[in-house]
């Protein structure tokens, strides 16, 4: 190659290569002067709401539907018949006992009565007679005047006429207490129904077929309660009344129960049982009992359904959390709890009853820890939180149950 030539190639060779020994030296001094990436930064903590858990004693209950039935129920019925006069009550009103609420006409029975009045006065003049002739013949016969057989048949018609008006006045007494049932009266008090029958209707008595349902009456306070348990639940509250009071009989003890109507909130109206069956029923395993309630306000009324709390316990210390506040992991009952750190950790826990809105927490968790009450769904475990620190919703005084130990207590007392 001549030398003209080497000379044009290094020529154009020469720029080349320093433009490549710049880039490649830039290129070094960036990756020289590059920082290492920093870690991703934490995240900020999960606001949540954290409380308590509430100590208190409680009791383990069991609930039940119950149908309501009055303690008196009575179908109004005549003694006598007769035509039915005046009707002296208002339909669905309430009367006292004593009350007249129907009247018969009376003149046949008041004719009954004079008549019978009339054969009282016939005898009593018949015994004036036969007396004066027996006290007459038994002077003469000291005398020797009248004979025995004389004076024995004037003893004897005076005591027939003695007889007969001992009858008289029985049958005066009947009579006047037929006239006495034309006025039907309530045989208790409570709330009257609708009359079955109207005025000038004859009414038949009451041997007759049964006699004419003239109404009926249903006593308002106090009120029964009547539903079924489940031999389980009595096993149980009578192992409890014979732990409570060993020296007496369980059925002798009183056993607290509340009630509650469909439109009312818990447990408001607070009764006694007084009345558990003596057999359990083969065919549904359960035991009937009743309740019995006060219903001065006349809230309750026969044939309404009604819910039943009754306490299968004696009372007891215990965790309480909102039930809002459990998870579920696997079938697992869970409750998330922070720690000092404000880190959410996972609580299996075993859950016992609910008591106003409050879960009984049986084992799993210790007074004084914080559970979070809100915002489960945002959290798991190792996370760090933010809490704020609320109450725990308050018990509903209407739905508490009594203690059925301050009742085994007065009742030893």
């Amino acid at each position: 190659m001549p030398d003209n030539q080497s000379e044009a190639l290094m020529t154009y060779r020469l720029p080349l290569r320093i433009g490549f020994a710049l880039v490649l030296g830039f290129c070094l001094g960036l990756t020289g002067c590059a920082r290492t990436p920093s870690e991703a930064p934490r995240a900020a903590p999960i606001a949540v709401k954290v409380s308590y858990p509430v100590e208190r004693y409680v009791t383990d209950y069991a609930d039940f539907t119950a149908r309501i039935a009055a303690v008196d129920s009575v179908e109004v019925r005549a003694h006598v018949w007769g035509y039915l006069d005046k009707v002296n009550f208002k339909e669905g009103a309430l009367v006292k006992k004593g009350d007249v609420l129907f009247e018969l006409d009376p003149r046949p029975y008041q004719a009954m009565l004079n008549q019978a009045k009339a054969k009282v006065a016939q005898d009593e003049a018949q015994l004036t007679f036969d007396e004066a002739e027996y006290q007459r013949n038994l002077r003469l016969a000291n005398s020797g005047a009248v004979s025995r057989s004389d004076l024995d048949k004037t003893a004897a018609a005076r005591g027939v006429d003695i007889a007969n008006i001992a009858a008289d006045k029985a049958v005066v007494a009947s009579r006047q207490l037929d006239l006495d049932y034309t006025k039907v009266t309530a045989p208790v008090s409570g709330r009257a129904s609708r009359y079955s029958v109207t005025v000038g209707n004859l009414i038949q008595s009451g041997d007759q077929n049964g006699g004419t349902l003239l109404t009926t009456i249903v006593s308002v306070d106090p009120m029964y309660a009547y539903y079924d348990v489940d031999e389980r639940t009595v096993q149980r509250v009578t192992q409890v009344l014979r732990e409570a009071k060993p020296a007496e009989s369980a059925s002798e003890t009183e056993w607290p129960v509340s009630l509650g109507l469909a439109t009312e909130e818990g447990f408001p109206h607070q009764g006694t049982v007084n009345f558990v069956d003596n057999q359990v029923n083969p065919k549904t395993g359960t035991l009937r009992v009743r309740g019995v309630f006060p219903n001065k306000e006349q809230r309750l009324s026969p044939g309404y359904f009604a819910r039943v709390r009754v306490p299968v316990g004696l009372p007891h210390q215990a965790l309480l959390v909102s039930d809002r506040a459990l998870d579920n992991d696997q079938g697992q009952k869970v409750l998330y709890v922070v720690n000092k750190k404000d880190e959410v950790v996972s609580r299996a826990i075993q859950a016992g009853a609910l008591h106003d809105r409050l879960r009984a927490i049986e084992d799993g968790l210790k007074p004084g820890e914080r559970v979070i009450v809100s915002g489960l769904q945002l959290v798991r475990p190792g996370v760090h939180v933010e809490p704020t620190l609320v109450d725990m919703p308050k018990p509903n005084p209407k739905s508490e149950v009594r203690n059925p130990k301050q009742i085994l207590m007065s009742k030893s007392q």
